[in-house]
């Protein structure tokens, strides 16, 4: 239920209502109507839908299940906020191995916490366990570890584990949801949520429930496995560091709706801090979208501020969406009739948007012919801020029943090929082009300020030359218009070879990323960019990851790929 985006959001929730700051939608559509069948099934719920408030998410529950008339043991993790700490935390460890000082405007802090609590919940008795911030893996690996008996130091037992919970942790967008050959997804009205098969041994099969829509395949999986990892060799989480880089992914047949086996994961010890994501406040932002592109009420607000003695805009994002603006340097169809003006401003004072937010409306009877004008906003602006914190330092929290209490302030010690999988049964010969997306199935997602773009070949024979053309150099000349200049080295490339795949981390690219930025794309990913169906314009609902038009020329002889330009 949580990303770094949510968390803003539920702690803004949590500002304006103490009781609120969880996931809602978790207690009452995701449990509520299914308590029954749960308690007399046997089955138990692990979430980590508590967000800021795991107290008041479990109250919640306590709620549905007395209305049931059941007798069941709820637990509630907490120890992830370190806002209580504050004072103490007059400078903090920085993921370079820096120090920093923390904003003068801290909002919120929380730690990702893994499977260490939730196991021992488990351990406990407890047939419901939620969750504060947690890696999203963790409500996976505590239940694996409960049920198989994994201690701490079996890594790559932890690594398989993290990975299954990695896998399905989006939901549907390992079984075709978003996937890059979306038309070929069946049923996307019963599409199916995933279901990973996890053996003692550390064995994962990936399927999903008969008679459901949507697709389990390489090409759904693999696309998920390279989401937001950053760096494949060492995929850092709290419980094991994982090296995803030779994970191997390869078709079951015979499986209705599809399956995948899954191996390869190999772990090592984890890091001594855990990752904390903090946020701060910084000023408001206030968003205008007109269907007609020509007027600037910021032209005109400027000088209202001057008037006024107020300073000038902190940044100001004007797009015109339709002339391929987000493309810069590589859009191809500039000429448009019918075109979005989207206009985003920050202001570190709310009054001035309010000024700008009226001077937005006025366009559509004192400026260009507009047939409407949306404004969203004076927000406020909730940057996030990542650094590390010692896990000896901070004390974790099992509560049972909102009554028992248990605490722990110690540490707990918590290629094969791929087959089945070709594009072609022969390769042509002679000289052809190809876009990108014809080689590669990609995929892209964010973390903070930062994207992430993996790009897995079709064709084991086409990854030698996605290796050798897709350069952390082209890449970052494609994307230059929105990586932040000044960088050193904005743009690193990793290498999967297990699933013959690149991944691409560019670092401050996204205008502060989530709720801080100005832009219509500030995400990366579809749920930030477009809810359409497929039919009308899902295929490219990836935008950074579908930009990537690269026209690959291969020459093919007989037995294989000869050249490439």
């Amino acid at each position: 239920y949580l990303s770094e985006i949510t968390m803003s959001l539920l702690t803004a929730a949590k500002s304006k209502a103490p009781d609120m700051g969880y996931a809602p939608d978790f207690v009452h559509f995701a449990l509520a109507p299914f308590i029954n069948d749960i308690h007399r099934k046997g089955i138990r719920v692990v979430s980590n839908a508590g967000g800021v408030n795991p107290l008041a998410c479990a109250e919640a529950i306590r709620a549905v299940v007395k209305k049931a008339g059941l007798e069941m043991k709820v637990a509630v993790v907490t120890g992830d906020d370190l806002m209580p700490h504050r004072k103490s935390l007059t400078e903090v460890k920085m993921a370079d191995g820096g120090a920093s000082a923390l904003p003068a405007t801290l909002h919120s802090m929380n730690a990702y916490l893994g499977a260490g609590p939730i196991l021992r919940c488990l351990d406990l008795g407890a047939d419901i366990v939620v969750t504060g911030r947690c890696v999203d893996s963790a409500v996976a690996l505590g239940p694996l570890m409960h049920s198989f008996g994994w201690t701490w130091d079996q890594y790559d037992l932890l690594a398989a584990g993290s990975l299954a919970g990695h896998l399905i942790e989006c939901g549907a967008q390992s079984t075709g949801g978003i996937f890059t050959d979306w038309h070929k997804v069946p049923d996307w009205d019963t599409m199916g949520f995933p279901v990973v098969e996890c053996g003692p041994d550390g064995s994962l099969v990936l399927t999903k429930p008969p008679g459901t829509g949507g697709l389990v395949s390489f090409g759904t999986v693999a696309e998920q496995l390279v989401y937001e990892i950053q760096d494949p060799r060492r995929y850092q989480l709290p419980d094991v560091t994982c090296d995803f880089s030779r994970v191997s992914i390869r078709e079951e047949a015979g499986v209705e709706g599809g399956a995948v086996r899954v191996r390869g994961a190999k772990g090592l010890a984890p890091s001594p801090f855990y990752k904390v994501c903090a946020t701060y406040m910084d000023g408001f932002r206030a968003t205008a979208v007109c269907p007609v592109g020509g007027p600037e009420p910021r032209t005109r607000t400027k000088r209202i501020f001057k008037q006024l003695g107020l300073d000038d805009y902190s940044a100001v994002n004007v797009q015109v969406l339709g002339a391929e603006d987000t493309y810069g340097l590589n859009a191809k169809y500039k000429a448009s009739r019918d075109v979005v003006l989207w206009m985003a401003v920050h202001h570190k004072q709310k009054k001035a948007l309010e000024l700008f937010s009226r001077e937005v409306a006025p366009a559509g009877t004192g400026m260009a012919c507009l047939m409407c004008v949306c404004v969203r906003g004076r927000t406020p602006v909730l940057k996030p801020f990542f650094f590390l914190h010692p896990k000896s330092e901070l004390q974790v929290q099992k509560l049972f029943n909102l009554r028992d209490t248990e605490s722990e302030a110690r540490v707990l010690n918590w290629t094969e090929a791929s087959k089945g999988r070709c594009v072609c049964c022969r390769l042509p010969s002679g000289p052809h082009s190809y876009r990108l997306e014809e080689l590669a199935f990609t995929r892209s997602g964010d973390k903070g300020d930062s994207a992430n773009i993996g790009v897995i070949a079709r064709h084991p024979l086409f990854y030698p030359y996605l290796r050798k053309h897709l350069t952390s150099s082209t890449v970052q000349e494609f994307f230059s218009h929105i990586i932040e200049p000044g960088q050193d080295r904005p743009v690193t490339r990793y290498s999967l070879p297990g699933i013959f795949g690149l991944n691409f981390v560019l670092t401050r690219c996204l205008g502060g990323g989530g709720v801080a930025s100005l832009r219509s794309d500030p995400q990366v990913k579809p749920s930030s960019v477009t809810k359409t169906s497929p039919k009308t314009g899902g295929k490219y609902c990836h935008k950074v990851s579908r930009v990537c038009f690269f026209i690959v020329k291969i020459r093919a002889g007989r037995y294989g790929l000869k050249s490439i330009s």
